[in-house]
């Protein structure tokens, strides 16, 4: 059990050691968390705000630093003992010790290409990893007013403002495949030839793009069908979104139809290529 009165141990854990009402209670929590940090990203999106470039050559703003800050205060209050790998800290402090287990990933702005150019499609992430698998997780987009979180179940709740108590939302599945071919969504940013090579395999009636981790949700919300991703991406840039498309009936696999995992410390947390699919991989 995860709780505020006790953390589960970072070795020997397992996603079966969390029953499926403690996914659902953390995917919103993590919602809650997630509405406030929308509070402080939303300020500064409204605001004239100024950007910088980390080491890697990627911005940030004071919207990613705040709303880390929101989120850390936040989890270790709420998920005392849990160790929590988070995109603005490890930038300035490293990744340190490589959790194992059960640990946290948080990128409190997703897409912030998009938010720098005011497009709308960033979002806020907060997942649990469990024996290498998302158990729960939540993506808010506060721009567009979109709340998704998922345990066991997937939920939406439209024009959800920053700083709203989360309700029940409606519940969130995802599609049966179109007999007139995929929906694909690709990154709006990051399209490779791999991916355009592994598209032209399928049959796609349409493609679409967005940035964020809005791609995993569209998915989870039957707008779109599958989701390939060969362009660079971190752990903590698909945890929350996976989760939400899991327990909405989809899956995440490697092109090779192997387990996407969590926690692979050794190689810096960096993700390989995935497929994010509806149904069952084609």
């Amino acid at each position: 059990m995860v709780n505020g009165a006790m953390a589960p141990a970072a070795s020997g854990s397992n996603s079966g050691s969390i029953s499926g009402g403690e996914r659902d209670r953390l995917a919103r929590l993590f919602a809650g968390i997630a509405s406030d940090a929308g509070v402080a990203v939303m300020e500064v999106y409204s605001s004239d705000f100024e950007t910088r470039t980390k080491a890697d050559r990627s911005p940030v703003s004071d919207a990613d630093e705040r709303a880390e800050e929101i989120i850390l205060a936040r989890l270790a209050k709420d998920l005392p003992g849990v160790a929590v790998l988070a995109e603005e800290r490890a930038a300035r402090e490293g990744l340190g010790e490589h959790p194992a287990g059960v640990f946290l990933l948080v990128d409190p702005v997703d897409g912030t290409k998009e938010f720098v150019q005011r497009k709308g499609d960033f979002t806020v992430n907060i997942a649990l990893i469990a024996g290498g698998e998302p158990v729960a997780g939540c993506v808010y987009a506060p721009a567009r007013g979109e709340m998704y979180f998922g345990g066991t179940e997937g939920r939406l709740i439209d024009m959800f403002a920053p700083g709203s108590t989360v309700g029940e939302g409606a519940v969130l599945r995802t599609r049966a495949y179109p007999a007139e071919g995929l929906v694909a969504i690709t990154s709006s940013s990051h399209l490779t030839d791999e991916t355009k090579a592994f598209l032209a395999r399928l049959k796609v009636a349409r493609s679409t793009a967005i940035g964020s981790s809005l791609k995993f949700c569209w998915v989870a919300a039957g707008k779109a069908d599958v989701y390939p991703r060969w362009g660079p991406t971190m752990e903590w840039d698909t945890a929350a979104g996976h989760a939400v498309l899991n327990a909405a009936g989809g899956r995440v696999i490697r092109p090779d139809g192997s387990a996407f995992v969590y926690g692979k410390g050794e190689a810096g947390f960096e993700n390989g290529p995935f497929i994010a699919w509806g149904r069952e991989a084609l």
